[in-house]
């Protein structure tokens, strides 16, 4: 690939902007300490003028506060806080958000004669945290790796199609756009598979990537609608430099 075609194919991605976007409720009575806590993380499904929030295969969240979705017409995986307005055990129920993080939410994409110059094969490190997990059609990775001062963002793509004997064999790659000197620090992306599979029942995705101490594999069960999570995790302001 000559790089006049490999800068032709990272032009749209240059153009995307940062996704980490906020929300916080009204200095109010019905704000609590919870404030500052993050209780799950969501599919944000947007419908009609309003929006709704699916937690798990069996419960679906729906905001009291905010009537339209801070993302407008996207789907997209979001940190959320929030407490529970009526009965926990309900399938359907109303919540008051104090905050929401939207994740960057991508697709995967096929693989190239030259992967390694389309996409990279910069280091990066996956972390086992409540936030790496597969569920709702989404594979949501919690990253690990050097950031410079300068702020390049950092490309991050999960490119399927690399063994045409394993549809389910995915690979991460990393392109630093340079920026592979500086201090660690975490972002998180997530992956929209629905329009991979077809098949309405869970499979088990094959992850490979180029870590810093070799190439790794892992392996996720796939929940189409995915098992429920809780748990807290901290702001990670290197989101902003995932693309």
């Amino acid at each position: 690939m000559t790089k006049k075609h490999l800068n032709l194919l990272l032009a749209p991605m240059l153009m995307l902007a940062a996704s980490f976007s906020f929300v916080s409720c009204d200095d109010d009575d019905d704000c609590c300490p919870m404030r500052d806590h993050y209780t799950a993380l969501v599919t944000v499904y947007p419908q009609d003028d309003t929006f709704i929030m699916q937690l798990n295969e069996t419960t679906t969240l729906v905001p009291s506060n905010i009537k339209h979705s801070p993302y407008g017409d996207k789907e997209v995986r979001a940190l959320v806080g929030y407490f529970d307005r009526a009965e926990k055990e309900a399938a359907v129920r109303e919540v008051t958000v104090n905050w929401m993080d939207s994740i960057r939410t991508k697709y995967p994409v096929m693989t190239t004669d030259d992967d390694e110059a389309a996409f990279g094969n910069d280091p990066i490190e996956i972390v086992k945290d409540w936030v790496t997990v597969a569920e709702d059609g989404y594979l949501t990775l919690r990253l690990r790796t050097l950031w410079g001062a300068v702020k390049e963002p950092h490309f991050v793509n999960l490119v399927y199609g690399t063994d045409k004997d394993d549809p389910y064999l995915f690979e991460l790659r990393h392109d630093a756009k340079g920026d592979t000197f500086g201090i660690w620090g975490d972002a998180l992306v997530a992956f929209n598979l629905n329009k991979i599979f077809s098949e309405k029942d869970n499979v088990t995705i094959k992850l490979k990537w180029n870590s810093f101490s070799g190439t790794k594999t892992t392996e996720f069960p796939l929940v189409m609608h995915g098992a429920p999570v809780s748990g807290d995790a901290e702001r990670l302001s290197l989101n902003a430099r995932v693309k």
